[in-house]
């Protein structure tokens, strides 16, 4: 399931439960699928054209008149080109306005390096009163999308571009708890947004081999559970987090924060190491920039022999 089909959905639901809901787009509507709101509500859709600091803008001030303002575009658009508005307009002010962008990663494939965003989620979660999520799937993308329309202040919702594997099981979605997949006692595995699905192949490789792993799904990068993170630490004999996103700044980092202030652990981060994108097949470039189930279980191996 398309992540941005499961937001769009919501948006419905929730515009059908909630009047104060607007929802903002930037000449993407089609394919960030905002376009399903304005069709069923007109009045309170609005497409601001290229321009995304006028958004952003504009989101602050629907939002400072009493609004829950949902702004969308791609990643690339969404956090570096309108960076300073969100930062002075709707980060300082506090503002209810939740920014959702698609088309995030490397599995943008061949739109390239300018459209691959690997950075936001390391913009975002720099910012004070920010908060900053990455669901794993389309069941949890929606719960994410109803629960920050009930909690105010300003958010940023990180999606992929095309189709992500609904993930088995069923798993109760908390804004700010991390959730426990599979238990395990000796490595954890942590996985955010597209690469949680890869931690559950690695995990099921490490098992076929004797180890026995944990798995954690992190969707809120901030604020993150650092008591799910230190259990692990303490619990396993290391940690490997995977991420479609820079090797600076994100999942990885955060977890690092957490694991060296409080029970230093052996850490190993999967993710794109400094370094831009390039244009191809998702597959391949997520083979490409060792974002795969083989890269983390070999981590994982790593780690338990270190």
């Amino acid at each position: 399931m398309a992540l941005k089909d499961a937001y769009s959905q919501a948006l419905v639901e929730l515009g059908r439960t909630n009047p104060s809901v607007v929802v903002l787009d930037a000449d993407l509507a089609l394919s960030t699928k905002t376009k399903r709101f304005g069709t069923m509500y007109p009045d309170r859709f609005f497409d601001m054209g290229i321009a995304e600091l006028n958004l952003m803008g504009v989101a602050a001030g629907l939002a400072a008149a009493g609004k829950t303002v949902f702004a969308s575009t791609f990643a690339a658009f969404a956090t570096g080109q309108p960076y300073n508005v969100i930062r002075q307009s709707i980060a300082y002010a506090n503002l209810n306005v939740k920014i959702v962008a698609t088309h995030s990663g490397i599995s943008v494939g061949g739109d390239g390096a300018t459209h691959q965003m690997l950075e936001d989620v390391s913009l975002m979660r720099g910012l004070p009163n920010m908060r900053v999520f990455v669901p794993a799937d389309g069941p949890q993308t929606a719960d994410i999308i109803r629960l920050i329309a009930e909690s105010p202040g300003p958010c940023y919702v990180r999606l992929p571009r095309g189709d992500t594997a609904i993930l088995p099981g069923v798993y109760p979605t908390e804004l700010g708890k991390a959730i426990t997949i599979r238990d395990g006692r000796d490595i954890t595995l942590i996985g955010c947004g597209t690469m949680v699905y890869e931690t559950l192949r690695a995990a099921d490789a490490l098992i076929a081999e004797g180890v026995d792993p944990r798995v954690l799904l992190i969707h809120t990068m901030k604020p993150i559970d650092r008591d799910a993170i230190l259990k692990a630490a303490r619990e396993t004999k290391g940690i490997v987090t995977a991420e479609e996103h820079s090797f600076y700044g994100g999942l990885g980092s955060a977890v690092c924060e957490v694991v060296s202030e409080s029970h230093p652990t052996h850490v190993r981060r999967i993710g794109v190491r400094d370094t831009f994108g390039e244009s191809g097949e998702e597959r391949d470039l997520m083979e490409k920039y060792g974002l795969t189930w083989r890269h983390i279980a070999e981590a994982a191996r790593e780690v338990l022999k270190a």
